[in-house]
Formats: C-alpha cells, structure tokens, sequence
C-alpha cells in the first residue's frame, strides 16, 4: 500500500526495494540473467525424475515466473503478474511429483527449491501476502501429492527447507521498510531542493539578462534625463520607442529578438501601432518553429507602413502557435503559424 508524507506527495512508487538494492537497468538485467541460470540448473534436474514432457512444462513455467518478476518495471507488481509468479510454483512441483518416471522414491524436489528463488523476488516486488500464498501453494502439493507419489518422508521435509528463503526475505523486508521511507522522503526532499534552485537560478539568469539589456539600451537616455538636459523631439520620440520596447520585453519575452524589436521599432516610427503578446505557446516547441514566427512577424512589421499590428503567441496546447494581425488603411491580413511550422496568411 502507498503512503504519503506530510506535503500529501505518494512517495511509494517513486522508491522501492528494486531501487535500495540497485535493481535497475545493467544491474537489473544482471540479476535476471543469474536468476533464469539458478532456476534452469534446479529445473534440468527434473528430466531424470520426471516425464521430459512434464519437465519441460515446470521448466518452461518456473523461467517465466522468474522472467516476469524481475523484468516488469512497476513496483509493486500487477496483480495479474504477481498472481501468475505466485501460481507458477505449485503447479511445476505438481508436474514433477505427479508423474514419476519410475516406482522408486524422487530423489529431491527440485521445483520447490527454484519456487522459493522465484516467491522471495515476488516479496521484494512488494507482493509479499501472494508469496506466501504460493508457499503455501507449493507445501500442499507437497504434502498432499508428494505421499502419494512414493515421496520418501525425508525428502519431503527437506523440500520444505527452501521455504526458509522466503522467511528470510520478508524479515529482510520488513527491517528494510523504515530505511526504505525514509531514503524516499530524502530523495524526495533532495528532489525538491533542486526544482528550487533551478527555478531560482532561472530567475536570476532572466533578470540579470533583463537588467543588462535595459543598461544597454536605456542608459544614454537616462543619463541625459539625470543630468537635466532639455531633451528634443527626437530624443523624446526615442524616448517613446524605448517604453514600447521595453514593454514587449515584460509582455513577450520570448518574441523579443534583435531582429524583431529591429522591426517593431521601425513600425512606430512609421506611425503605426505594435503590440505584442505572449500567452506562453513557445514552451515545448521546436527552436525552428520559434524562429519561423519571428520572421513571418518581422516580415508583417517590415511590410507596414500604418495601421495597427498584433503579434501574438497563443497558450500551450493550441494547433496554432501564433497569429500577426496586421490592419492597414487598404487591406487587413491575418498570417498563422501552427505547431508544425506551416505558415498560413489570409488577405480581407
């Protein structure tokens, strides 16, 4: 069952037994390979004890189980999995003990010896109530079958040995699940941590970024203004224009360019009104896409001599990424650009 700390995160999936142990990618494969090689070496014992019909059957059951709790990468595992890993064992050891090649008495059960390899992976999958199903599954057949089958009472006690395995890895596991919870609240927490400083790091890149550009692009005029210069028409129009272009860089910041702000500069001093908005559909898309609304915006700026044009980049999730309304005395124009970079200008 999943818990959850006092921030209501569910950390359980986040960081299981698979994880404290390393079990994950190379290592995880690793373990696969030695487990399938333990389970083959008890199984290819049955051939001499049992019908090749019947031990390839346990075989095939016993190396799918075991292939299935190890490989399946959601912890805790599926019921479905988890049922089947749980299943497998007593119906492989009903198969060797069932069917005798001869009268004599089997020498070993060596299918409960790969169930218990095959029920302890399933406690530390986090299935630990189905595998003790599965071991009692298993000491039935034994016990039930086994006797009947010429089971010398020796080798029946000694099949039931391997459930020890299985003891010891839910002890293990029950030792483990304070240290466990605790490394997934430390992970979690150091996950935190870091978002934050990203995030902060962001900021602080923006705004330094932000306070370099108003330095090199406002500082003359400032000066003029601190050192209480009478300013002329044309150092006021250019006052005009840098409010304007200051403005997009707080409206738009992801539309502002050299080449851009190149030419909406242009466009107010041409008279014509520019405006420019971003609703944030940027996030997520290709830099060349980016790129192909800034030059179909530019174009619009260059191309107009009066009027008003909008600039404007639509919120995530939209086909279209941006549209530039352009409105002049003779014609209006609508160009779209959508998220696969197609550019559309439709002419009123």
């Amino acid at each position: 069952m999943a818990h959850a700390d006092s921030s209501g995160i569910d950390l359980e999936p986040r960081f299981g037994l698979r994880d404290l142990l390393g079990l994950r990618g190379s290592t995880a494969w690793l373990f696969l390979l030695i487990l399938e090689a333990v389970i083959a070496l008890y199984m290819m014992r049955n051939f001499g004890q049992s019908p090749p019909w019947a031990a390839f059957a346990s075989l095939v059951l016993m190396l799918s189980a075991g292939a299935l709790v190890t490989a399946i990468p959601v912890d805790p595992l599926p019921i479905p999995v988890a049922l089947y890993a749980a299943a497998a064992p007593p119906v492989a050891t009903a198969l060797t003990v069932m069917t005798p090649t001869h009268d004599l008495p089997n020498e070993s059960v060596w299918s409960a010896f790969a169930s218990s390899y095959v029920l302890a992976v399933l406690v530390l999958r986090g299935r630990i109530r189905t595998a003790w199903l599965g071991v009692i599954a298993v000491a039935t057949v034994l016990v039930v079958l086994g006797l009947g089958s010429h089971l010398r009472p020796g080798t029946l006690v000694g099949s039931l040995v391997p459930v020890g395995t299985v003891t010891a890895i839910s002890v293990f596991t029950a030792v483990m699940r304070p240290m466990q919870r605790s490394l997934r609240i430390l992970r979690e927490d150091a996950m935190m941590r870091a978002a934050a400083e990203a995030t902060m790091a962001a900021a602080d890149s923006e705004r330094t970024r932000q306070l370099a550009r108003l330095d090199r692009v406002a500082r003359p005029i400032l000066e003029r203004i601190a050192d209480g210069a009478e300013l002329t028409a044309a150092e006021r129009e250019e006052c005009r224009l840098l409010e304007a272009e200051l403005r997009d860089g707080l409206r738009a910041p992801q539309l502002v360019t050299d080449e851009l702000s190149g030419a909406a500069r242009g466009a107010r001093a041409r008279g014509v009104e520019v405006v420019l908005l971003d609703d944030g559909g940027f996030a997520g898309v290709p830099e060349w896409v980016r790129k192909r609304v800034i030059d179909a915006a530019t174009r619009e700026l260059d191309a107009i001599n009066a009027g008003r044009i909008t600039v404007r980049v639509l919120p995530l999730g939209r086909h279209v990424l941006a549209t530039v309304l352009a409105t002049a005395p003779d014609e209006d124009r609508r160009t779209e650009i959508d998220t696969d970079g197609k550019v559309t200008t439709i002419t009123d």
